[in-house]
């Protein structure tokens, strides 16, 4: 996937201010965060309700692993402006220019969908592999949105749900009135990349992070002790909450939607 050499449309651009995990207080509340090069942030368009829009070409985002793809809507749906337009979308994989891309908001039967296009979930066929989804009807793509991410298509459960594998490998009840896009997000070799140095770490944001066990133990519940030693006791953050993979989120929370939990990690010995 080759970029364009066009820098970005600046319609699309917006300041993006970074506050090094400070809160309105200039308290740090998170940790390890500061300096980083300075960004923009491009517009993306997550509902996608245009229906025919064409791929002029792609762009880099500094902003997520993730590139973009550049359409043209040659009759934006825009009350009051009859003027063509452009918009920014997570670029899938194997999406080339000049690809004719369509949105069906509707249920329609025998609809033949190609890479790109977009759709509530109930016109999507069994084992079909989507990114971009929406939670929610209308409110935008929530789910597999990151480089190579993409959520499955299980089965029909009900008039209103559809069973959804995320990436995660948790299933998920979502709205059958949801849109979602088809196909896999580009850069799949994300995952496999190497920094190489430190330099490119504080580049993207990202400060020193000292260990517990090398802390006095005023500083962390890690810290101390006569020479090396791991402390005897489970892992924990400076403020002594459980972490290395320790669950901390509420499993109540939309419990009902939730057929099967995500996979747990397994600790190498």
């Amino acid at each position: 996937m080759k970029f364009s050499k066009f820098k970005p449309s600046w319609k699309h651009l917006t300041a993006l201010k970074h506050f090094a995990g400070r809160n309105n207080l200039g308290r740090i509340t998170v940790r390890h965060q500061g300096g980083g090069h300075k960004q923009r942030y491009r517009l993306i368009n997550w509902t996608r309700i245009q229906n025919n829009s064409i791929v002029t070409n792609f762009e880099y985002d500094p902003n997520r692993s993730a590139f973009l793809a550049k359409l043209f809507h040659p009759n934006p749906i825009i009350s009051n402006n009859t003027k063509k337009s452009f918009s920014y979308i997570l670029a899938p994989k194997g999406l080339k220019i000049f690809d004719k891309l369509t949105c069906v908001p509707t249920r329609t039967k025998n609809l033949l969908l190609k890479t790109g296009d977009t759709s509530i979930l109930a016109n999507f066929e069994f084992g079909d592999l989507l990114h971009n989804i929406e939670h929610i009807p209308g409110q935008g793509g929530l789910y597999a949105r990151a480089a190579g991410t993409f959520c499955q298509v299980l089965q029909t459960t009900s008039n209103t749900h559809l069973a959804v594998r995320l990436p995660s490998g948790s299933q998920k009840l979502l709205p059958l009135e949801s849109k979602g896009t088809l196909g896999v997000i580009a850069n799949e070799e994300h995952i496999h990349k190497n920094l190489q140095k430190a330099g490119r770490s504080r580049w993207l944001n990202k400060r020193p992070a000292v260990r517990g066990v090398a802390m006095n133990p005023v500083d962390h519940p890690h810290g101390g002790g006569q020479g090396k030693t791991k402390g005897g006791r489970p892992s924990v953050t400076p403020f002594s909450w459980p972490t290395k993979g320790q669950p901390t989120r509420n499993p109540r929370k939309n419990k009902a939607l939730i057929l099967t939990p995500r996979k747990k990690k397994q600790n190498k010995k």
